[in-house]
């Protein structure tokens, strides 16, 4: 079996190992290496035809493919190696990569360190319970994105989404644009999961209901779609009899989240956080196996594919240092969620600046974001409201002081106070 050795082996060519790869190159590392299954770079960008991308980073509005293009010609010219068409198998404790592709068949990397930049999925129909039977016309969000926008097929032309995740929104759109009419947006819970941008430009701008605290409680049809009953649902999310509406039509999209793609992590022994379901990192994105980092929605899913592409690059960075020195920080401070925060990544950091990003557990007006430790206060500061379908980013300096103590903790207070 073929050998080959690198410096830094990323796992995926989507936007976190594009942006990885090229930070690791610049930072030093001299041969890096990515590996992809597809047979192009870009990863899901190719799909996302529509405009959002890139205001972070360049100050201009993109499309999906070509924010991935400006970066696949950054890696181009950082002139990392390439692997398309090649599936890793396993990824071992030690570093090395079982891959199999049809110019390498099957070898083993050998790498000094490695990115996981292997991006997330959708939560499947099975994942989620919905009673009736199982005709055809019942797609992933995403899925039917790639049907529609680098397929060339029209999955459908009367439509219920299930779920407000961003997908979902943008399909709304997307399918109304393309002819179809767009019933409803059913979301279980009270709030949308969504970016705000995209409930208004999605949504609002067509006239697209959104129901809140809805659920779908059966879908009829043999062979395709025909109709769709949904039903309010209580406090407990269950659903409230009397309250059914049925749509009749032909396509139901699911938007009902993402899952972290993380079969090779967990083959690997990484420890996983289990509310992110990635793994867990430091404040230098590394794992809990030394000189393995992950980065992106492969770590926790992301709203924006700005924030992905600065992680991404803070990950090869890192990597490429561990690289090249062999260096392992090793005082770490646990970093965890307290009030209205469902998680915080990284969960370990170390004194000095250390960038946190979280999410919410539910909206929160006039929030006040708070990150203490041993009762002394660290960051303090008011926004106008968090939700839970955005991720929020605070900059922290921990200093070191002999009255702060145990666990640095961020919460969210609602109100001013």
């Amino acid at each position: 079996m073929r050998t080959m050795n690198c410096d830094v082996a990323v796992i995926g060519g989507g936007p976190a190992g594009l942006a990885a790869s090229e930070a690791a190159k610049k930072e030093g590392a001299e041969h890096v290496c990515i590996i992809e299954r597809d047979d192009h770079l870009g990863g899901i960008l190719n799909q996302c035809i529509h405009p959002g991308f890139g205001l972070h980073t360049f100050g201009e509005e993109l499309t999906g493919p070509e924010y991935a293009a400006r970066f696949v010609q950054r890696a181009k010219q950082a002139q990392a190696d390439v692997l398309l068409g090649t599936m890793v198998l396993e990824v071992r404790p030690d570093r090395t990569l079982l891959v199999v592709g049809r110019k390498t068949g099957l070898m083993e990397i050998k790498a000094r360190a490695i990115v996981l930049a292997m991006g997330c999925r959708e939560r499947p129909r099975g994942a989620i319970n919905i009673p009736g039977t199982r005709p055809s016309g019942v797609y992933a969000a995403g899925t039917a994105q790639r049907l529609m926008n680098i397929e060339g097929e029209m999955v459908g032309h009367n439509v219920v989404i299930l779920g407000s995740g961003d997908i979902g929104l943008i399909m709304a759109r997307r399918m109304t644009y393309e002819g179809a009419k767009v019933h409803a947006v059913c979301e279980l819970m009270p709030y949308s999961s969504g970016l705000g941008r995209n409930i208004a430009q999605c949504l609002n701008d067509l006239d697209i209901p959104l129901l809140l605290s809805h659920t779908a409680v059966d879908i009829q049809g043999e062979e395709r779609v025909e109709a769709v009953t949904v039903a309010k649902v209580d406090d407990k999310l269950q659903p409230i009899a009397g309250t059914e509406i049925t749509f009749p039509c032909d396509t139901l999209l699911l938007s009902v989240g993402l899952l972290p793609e993380n079969e090779l992590s967990r083959t690997c022994g990484l420890a996983l956080d289990r509310v992110t379901n990635g793994p867990v990192v430091n404040d230098h994105l590394m794992t809990s196996i030394e000189g393995i980092f992950a980065c992106g929605n492969v770590l926790h899913v992301h709203d924006l594919v700005d924030f992905v592409s600065q992680e991404a690059a803070n990950a090869g960075r890192y990597a490429a240092q561990y690289a090249m020195t062999g260096v392992v920080e090793t005082q770490e401070i646990p970093l965890q969620g307290g009030e209205h925060v469902r998680y915080t990544v990284p969960q370990k950091t170390q004194i000095g600046p250390v960038t946190i990003r979280f999410r919410v557990d539910r909206p929160v007006k006039k929030p006040r974001i708070v990150v203490e430790r041993g009762g002394v206060t660290l960051y303090n500061k008011p926004k106008m409201v968090c939700a839970p379908g955005e991720m929020e980013t605070v900059q922290v300096d921990i200093t070191p002081a002999k009255e702060e103590t145990g666990p640095i903790v961020v919460r969210v207070q609602e109100g001013e106070k």
